[in-house]
């Protein structure tokens, strides 16, 4: 029987004991991680004192095969210097990039200091032998460098000239080809779409030539074209023989006109004796009308006129309307719209040509595209007045009245001068 008490003294100094136990095996555990730290300390530190003498023998063995290491003058290795104490050294075999040993030796200093392949890594020692460039390759070089980039840059430049150049032509209408200039009476200009579905001309003007007032159209050194003078009352008495040995091919009478304020027809005075002299001289004739007519009608009474005149005589060249306000007063035909006006020309045209005579439209630049539709009219041949050394007019035109200036032997006063392109007498 136990007294009470004495199982827990029992158990207190069991407890004790294994107190002591754990503390000890805890301190010499401690003391075992010192060791082995210390001891792998110390072979680290070693291996970097092998790997250090190495180095220091591979950069002290150029060109020095027969010298001892760390002693300098020393004789033998294990020798002393005059006045110096001895020291032993290990003898270290020299492995210099200047001058290097055998691969035994290299192989015997692996062995014994048991050096790494990372140890031996000291090819980089050794400098690249640069590549010698000439200074005059160099140059050549640089030189076609410098020509493909300013060849390039050029290139971009042209590009980019060439772009801006199309841009301000098409912001242009004097550049983009696609405009024509009219001069108005009052001096005014403006700049309007040529109509793409009108024939345009194709005439050479540098096949123009022009001798005092008289003009000549040439194709292959040839005149082609025909010369003729526009005459009526105003020119007076005109002796159209004399007219005729002055290089006039034909005239262009004016047989009548209509009065731009009383609308009555009126005969041009001196009509029945140019004709007659005209035929006589032979010369190829054609009239014109100045017409004020302001309706379909009206037209058609003019060229009734014309028709009844004519019936008299032989003319081989066109019978022209002409339509035109008139300076320093107002006309009839200023209230019309332009489709009204040109309602009145085709009227007047379509009666002559079932006549069977040749009509012809007249007008100036500025009359042919602004104040009739030649879209409704391309029937008709045109007899374009344009008092220039070269026309503009973009459209196809058949005559050309290029002066109304122009001086002749057998006319008093001044000549309206006229170059027809086509022999209308054959047409």
């Amino acid at each position: 029987m136990r007294l009470p008490g004495e199982s827990e003294e029992r158990n207190a100094r069991l407890s004790m004991k294994y107190m002591m136990m754990g503390v000890s095996l805890s301190i010499l555990l401690i003391l075992g991680v010192v060791v082995y730290t210390n001891k792998q300390e110390a072979e680290r530190k070693a291996q970097r004192q092998q790997k250090g003498t190495t180095v220091a023998a591979l950069e002290y063995g150029e060109g020095q095969e027969g010298e001892e290491a760390l002693n300098g003058d020393s004789e033998a290795m294990g020798g002393t210097g005059e006045g110096e104490s001895a020291v032993v050294t290990e003898e270290v075999p020299v492995v210099g990039y200047a001058g290097r040993k055998s691969l035994q030796e290299v192989e015997r200093l692996y062995q014994e200091n048991k050096l790494t392949a990372s140890d031996l890594d000291f090819w980089d020692m050794y400098p690249e032998e640069p590549q010698y460039v000439s200074s005059t390759e160099t140059e050549k070089e640089d030189e076609k460098e410098n020509d493909k980039k300013e060849e390039g840059s050029s290139s971009r430049y042209e590009e980019r000239a060439k772009q801006v150049e199309e841009e301000e032509a098409a912001a242009d209408p004097s550049k983009d080809g696609k405009h024509t200039l009219l001069t108005y009476a009052d001096g005014t200009e403006e700049w309007v779409l040529i109509n793409p579905y009108l024939e345009q001309n194709t005439y050479d003007y540098t096949n123009l030539e022009k001798k005092a007032d008289q003009m000549s159209y040439y194709d292959n050194g040839r005149d082609i074209s025909y010369l003729g003078a526009d005459l009526s009352k105003y020119n007076g008495d005109v002796d159209f023989r004399a007219l005729k040995e002055a290089g006039a091919d034909f005239v262009m009478l004016r047989i009548g006109s209509r009065g731009y304020g009383s609308g009555q027809i009126v005969p041009d005075e001196k009509f029945e004796e140019n004709i007659k002299k005209a035929i006589d001289a032979g010369l190829e004739v054609g009239v014109y009308f100045f017409s004020q007519a302001i309706t379909a009608e009206e037209a058609v009474e003019e060229s009734n006129y014309i028709i009844q005149v004519l019936a008299n005589y032989q003319i081989t060249y066109p019978v022209a309307f002409d339509m035109e306000y008139v300076q320093n007063d107002k006309a009839r035909i200023e209230v019309l719209s332009r489709d009204e006006k040109t309602a009145v020309a085709k009227a007047f045209l379509t009666n002559i040509k079932a006549a069977g005579y040749k009509p012809l439209l007249y007008g100036t630049k500025e009359w042919l595209i602004k104040h009739i539709d030649l879209t409704k009219l391309t029937d008709f041949d045109v007899w374009l007045s344009q008092q220039k050394d070269i026309p503009d007019y973009p459209y196809k035109f058949q005559m050309w009245q290029y002066t109304l200036s122009g001086g002749s032997d057998g006319v008093d006063g001044d000549v309206s001068w006229n170059i027809s392109f086509v022999d209308y007498s054959e047409k």
